[in-house]
């Protein structure tokens, strides 16, 4: 069995809209990708009729999917890789559209080896107070403890991936540059992308992704692209639009720099308008690293 791991995050566009033929193309595509784990975002309907969609899903991909609250947003996952050990369903009382999180066993690593968490967002789409607020709670799944096998509490490493609805900190070569507030022709988007700042005047919201790099939970793309030079890896996710603005980098990856070591590519797979407004955020990690870090902390806490 190969030892890389490829993590896929996609906000398909509302799962297709109730077009089952539409909904089949996208997930074949997601199966191309030969992923081992997927962040679904827009999981509308998934859970009607007993999950049923869901449960169509995991058929097409080959994995076992596990549907957060509301029916926002997902997570599926290789069974011959990853073990649940916990659902939170409990995410938070900030939620518009609660995520998926888990604590889940890496299996090539063993049964004495840490687990890790997993968290599929999506945050606000208009307003900029209440997406940094989900973002503030979204780090506490890189703040969950797990007992070890002599009783010690150690913090998990962490993996969240997602649509934050806002912008990266600038600074990246190749980064999406950010849009000109008064550019955005569409007035009510210029009030979702955006907040007042210090000295009274309206700037593109940043804010998730400083509270989250803050937090310890960093940007897998930003890390790549610095790391190898590799611009592709800070390529768009959304195309820009007259309305909207320009190109943007909205759906990130997000991983505590323990797991960063592990990461062995990042990039964008597009995809066509009329399948979904969002693209495809790939990235690839070597499993054999992940088995070590996760095996690893596990001897520090017993030495």
């Amino acid at each position: 069995m190969s030892t890389q791991l490829t993590v896929v995050s996609w906000n398909f566009e509302n799962n297709g809209g109730g077009d089952s033929a539409k909904r089949l193309q996208a997930h074949e595509r997601l199966v191309s990708l030969s992923p081992h784990l997927v962040f679904r975002q827009e999981m509308w309907g998934a859970d009607a009729d007993g999950n049923a969609i869901l449960y169509e899903l995991e058929g097409i991909l080959g994995l076992r999917g596990w549907l957060g609250r509301d029916s926002r947003t997902a997570i599926f996952a290789d069974q011959r890789r990853f073990q649940p050990v916990r659902e939170w369903s409990k995410t938070g009382p900030m939620w518009v559209l609660p995520p998926t999180a888990l604590t889940m066993r890496y299996l090539p690593a063993g049964s004495e080896a840490m687990p890790l968490c997993l968290a599929s967002y999506h945050l606000n789409y208009a307003s900029g107070t209440n997406r940094l607020a989900e973002a503030e709670w979204l780090s506490t799944w890189a703040d969950k403890k797990w007992t070890a096998p002599h009783g010690e509490i150690v913090r998990m490493p962490c993996l969240a991936a997602g649509d934050t609805n806002s912008y990266p900190v600038p600074g990246i070569e190749g980064d999406c540059v950010l849009p000109v507030l008064e550019d955005i022709k569409d007035r009510p988007h210029r009030l979702h992308r955006s907040y007042v700042g210090p000295d009274g005047t309206r700037v593109m919201d940043t804010r998730p992704d400083e509270a989250l790099r803050t937090a310890g939970l960093e940007d897998v793309a930003r890390h790549w692209a610095v790391r190898h030079n590799d611009p592709t890896a800070v390529s768009r996710t959304v195309n820009g639009c007259e309305t909207h603005g320009p190109d943007s980098r909205v759906d990130r990856v997000y991983a505590t720099t323990d797991l960063l070591t592990a990461v062995t590519g990042v990039d964008v797979v597009e995809v066509p308008e009329d399948v979904s407004d969002h693209h495809i955020v790939r990235v690839t990690l070597d499993g054999d690293s992940i088995s070590d870090v996760l095996n690893q902390q596990a001897a520090d806490v017993a030495a």
